[in-house]
C-alpha cells in the first residue's frame, strides 16, 4: 500500500486506511513518500486507528496551523504593517473629518448638538498636528518599526546561514522560505508516542530517541500480527538523487541493497538507508522531517550521514519530491510486491467545463501548484509502471476541492458550499469501498485479480 500527497492528503490516506483495514485486507508493505510517510510510520505499527479517531492526528482542530507562514516571514510582516500603519495614520485622521463634518452638520439640523463635533475634532486635529505631536514622533516610530523588521530579515538570514555554508547575496538570505514545517514535524512525533508508550505516564523523549526505539520495535517485530514491513522515499537535494529508506526482513533486506554488478551495487549504497540497523536507524526522524518538507514551500531538512556510511558522515539536504512516486512504485517491484494499491488525494484531470476560479491568497496559490505537480506524477506513474508485472489499484478522489495547506477546509465551487477537513476523511473511506473493496475484493475474495 503506497500512500502519497502533501498535507491535507494525509486526511484522506486515513480514511481510506481505515476502509481497507474495517475490510480485512491483508497488507505486507507500506510505503509513502510527502504526508503519505506519515501515514505510512502509523500503518506499519497498526497504529492507523490514530490518524482517524477523534483523538488522533487528523483531528481538526489540532491540525488548523500545521503548515503555518514561516515565524521570521510573519514576524517582518507585523513590523512592516505597523511601520505602514503609523504611516497612514495622518491620513486616517484626515479622512475622519469626512465623517465628523456631516454628522455635525445633521445633529445641528435636529437640535442636538451641544458643543459640536466639529469643534472637538479640530480641537483633537490641532493637538496631534502641533509641533511636539506627529510630526516629531510619528517619523521615529516608523523608523523604528522598519529597522526592527530589517532587523529580524537580518537575524533570520544569519540563523539560516549558521545552520550550513550559503553562497548568495545577504539581502536573498534575508528572504526566507514561505511555509514551516517544524509543527507537522512536531506534531508527527507527539501522535507517535501516545501511541507507543501506551497507558505510561512518560515525558516524551527527542525525536531521534524515538525514532530509534520505533525502528528497533518494528525491526524486532517484523512477521508478528499487526506490524508491516516499510518503505519511505525522499529527495536529496545535494546528490540530485532519491533515498529509499526502509526496514523490511532480512529476505527483502539484501535485495535492497544488492546488485549483479559492482557499480550498481555502489549506486545502490548510496541511496539506499536501511532503517533497521547500525547507525542508520537514527537517521529516520530526519527522513520523517524530510518527507514533510515541500518543495520552495518550505525550508530543506538537514540529513547527516554516518561516518561509516557511503557518504563519510556529509549533511545534505533533503525533502520531499512528487516524481519519486515512480522511482517507489519501480522499488516496490524489486522487492517482489505482486499487487500494489496507490492512495493519492490528487483529483483525477479536469475534462471541459471544469475550470474554477484561480486562488489568490497566499497558501491556496502555493497549494494550487503542488495539487498539479501531484496529479501529474501519479499520471507518469501509472504510465511507466503499465509493462511491470504486478496488479495495480488507484484509490484517488472524482474531485477534491480542498488543497494541500487548506487545513480549516476550503470552499467547494461545484457543491457551493464550504467543505470541512473531516469530509475529505470520510470521501477517502467511501472512495476504498467504492474503487477497491466493492468492485475488488468482494468479488474475487482472498485472490485479488488485475485491475488498471
Amino acid at each position: 500500500m503506497v500512500f502519497v500527497g502533501v498535507g491535507t492528503a494525509g486526511a484522506y490516506h486515513a480514511g481510506a486506511l481505515r476502509a481497507l483495514h474495517e475490510a480485512g485486507v491483508k497488507i505486507d508493505i507500506v510505503a509513502g513518500r510527502g504526508v503519505g510517510a506519515v501515514t505510512a510510520l502509523f500503518a506499519a505499527v497498526d497504529g492507523g486507528a490514530r490518524l482517524w479517531d477523534e483523538s488522533g492526528f487528523w483531528h481538526p482542530p489540532a491540525v488548523a496551523l500545521l503548515y503555518p507562514w514561516h515565524p521570521w516571514l510573519r514576524l517582518f510582516a507585523r513590523a512592516a504593517g505597523l511601520a505602514l500603519a503609523l504611516v497612514v495614520l495622518p491620513l486616517a485622521g484626515m479622512a475622519l473629518g469626512l465623517v465628523v463634518f456631516p454628522i455635525d452638520f445633521l445633529l445641528k439640523m435636529l437640535g442636538l448638538s451641544g458643543r459640536g463635533l466639529t469643534g472637538l475634532y479640530l480641537q483633537l486635529a490641532d493637538m496631534a498636528f502641533a509641533p511636539g505631536g506627529l510630526p516629531t514622533w510619528l517619523p521615529r516610530l516608523a523608523v523604528l518599526a522598519l529597522g526592527t523588521a530589517v532587523a529580524l530579515a537580518a537575524a533570520s538570514a544569519f540563523v539560516r546561514t549558521v545552520r550550513r555554508r550559503d553562497r548568495g547575496p545577504l539581502w536573498w538570505r534575508m528572504v526566507p522560505a514561505p511555509l514551516a514545517a517544524e509543527r507537522a514535524i512536531e506534531r508527527t512525533w507527539a501522535v507517535l508516542w501516545d501511541l507507543v508508550r501506551g497507558a505510561a505516564n512518560v515525558r516524551q523523549p527527542p525525536p531521534s530517541e524515538l525514532a530509534r526505539r520505533y525502528a528497533e520495535l518494528l525491526a524486532e517485530n517484523l512477521g508478528q500480527p499487526g506490524f508491516r514491513e516499510l518503505v519511505l522515499t525522499i529527495h536529496d537535494v545535494d546528490a540530485r538523487r532519491d533515498l529509499i529508506c526502509g526496514i523490511v526482513t532480512e529476505m527483502r533486506r539484501r535485495g535492497l541493497v544488492q546488485r549483479p554488478s559492482p557499480i550498481e551495487e555502489e549506486q545502490r549504497h548510496a541511496e539506499v538507508i536501511d532503517l533497521a540497523s547500525g547507525m542508520t536507524r537514527d537517521l529516520l526522524a530526519d527522513v520523517i522531517a524530510a518527507a514533510l518538507s515541500v518543495p520552495l514551500a518550505t525550508d530543506w531538512q538537514a540529513l547527516r550521514f554516518p561516518s561509516d556510511g557511503y557518504w563519510r558522515g556529509e549533511t545534505h539536504r533533503a525533502g520531499d519530491r512528487p516524481g519519486g512516486l515512480t522511482r517507489l512504485i519501480h522499488e516496490l517491484v524489486g522487492l517482489d510486491a505482486e499487487q500494489i494499491i496507490v492512495i493519492s488525494a490528487a483529483p483525477v484531470s479536469a475534462t471541459p467545463h471544469e475550470v474554477v476560479p484561480a486562488r489568490l491568497d497566499g497558501r491556496g496559490r502555493i497549494g494550487e501548484h503542488v495539487q498539479a505537480l501531484e496529479a501529474a506524477a501519479l499520471q507518469d506513474a501509472l504510465q511507466s509502471s503499465r509493462p511491470a508485472a504486478v496488479r495495480l489499484f488507484v484509490i484517488r478522489p472524482d474531485h477534491n476541492p480542498v488543497g494541500p495547506f487548506d487545513f480549516d477546509g476550503a470552499f467547494d465551487d461545484r457543491s457551493d458550499r464550504p467543505q470541512p477537513l473531516h469530509e475529505l476523511t470520510a470521501r477517502g473511506y467511501e472512495d476504498a469501498f467504492r474503487q477497491f473493496v466493492e468492485p475488488v475484493v468482494a468479488p474475487s475474495g482472498e485472490r485479488v485479480g488485475m485491475h488498471r
